[in-house]
């Protein structure tokens, strides 16, 4: 960052082209739309046409610019085509934000299949690695200035939970990964961080019943559950000039979920808050 330039601002991402996955809903939708909002040239992927599609029709009728590629994203196959197909439509590429996947839990561990297994390391983990690969190498190509990898981990790539075995077991190699490829390119001036979000109201709870989203929201210390644009004005942040020195950071977005244990605690004074 210019040293003359203490304005905070998010002008460095005007322009920058960006592919993010899973665009279609949830937190991937979220960060496309800032993105778009934002004057980036944005690549939404997603398995759904119907719904990736009207994702970047909302961008381009707000004034961006934002094109849509259908792409299961657990084929590396179909992975490499995006990034292809990014750099065919923009001529370079600046970021990724591997942000689709599935969610797995409520059993212990001997109770999943070895299917379970395939299938959520395909999408969550070997999509993952495929997506940082293609994108790293195209951002080097394209001598990129402000280049960036962006992974959607999960608080359970930090803690543990119980009954989440395989879903934990991705999340912690999504970290792993990022924290590696961080050291892999920082010399290049890429950015490799994972964004780690708590109970987020998402697609990923499915049909959850009311009684489940309740206890959700009163197990975080925040007493609610988060919404899909706060993980993205961090990933915002993260594409931005602002963040270049950040890299090789799993940053929870779970209002205090992960901190630490809670405990019983009163106030001395609870009048300051009449």
């Amino acid at each position: 960052m210019n040293e003359t330039n203490k304005t905070a601002t998010f002008r460095s991402v005007k322009g920058k082209v960006v592919i993010v996955t899973g665009a279609s809903r949830g937190i991937g939708k979220a960060v496309a739309e800032v993105y778009g909002a934002n004057g980036m040239k944005v690549v939404c992927a997603a398995r759904s046409v119907e719904q990736g599609q009207a994702v970047a029709d909302a961008i381009c009728g707000n004034g961006g610019e934002a094109v849509f590629v259908q792409t299961d994203c657990s084929d590396a196959k179909q992975m490499k085509k995006l990034v292809d197909t990014a750099v065919s439509q923009y001529g370079r590429l600046d970021g990724m934000v591997n942000n689709a996947g599935i969610g797995q839990g409520g059993t212990p561990l001997h109770e999943y299949k070895m299917e379970d297994y395939e299938n959520i390391f395909d999408l969550n983990s070997k999509g993952v690695f495929a997506g940082m690969k293609y994108a790293a190498e195209a951002i080097l190509r394209s001598h990129s200035q402000g280049g960036f990898l962006i992974n959607v981990a999960s608080i359970a790539g930090i803690m543990p939970q119980r009954g989440q075995a395989l879903y934990t077991a991705t999340k912690f190699g999504v970290v792993g990964m990022t924290k590696a490829a961080a050291l892999d390119y920082a010399y290049n001036n890429i950015t490799v961080n994972a964004i780690c979000p708590g109970y987020t109201k998402t697609s990923i709870f499915g049909d959850a019943p009311e009684q489940a989203m309740a206890f959700f929201a009163k197990d975080c210390p925040s007493g609610r559950m988060g919404e899909p644009e706060e993980c993205a004005y961090l990933a915002l942040f993260l594409a931005s000039d602002m963040a270049r020195y950040i890299t090789g950071a799993a940053i929870p977005v779970d209002g205090a979920l992960s901190a630490g244990g809670k405990n019983v605690s009163q106030w001395r004074h609870p009048e300051i808050l009449e």
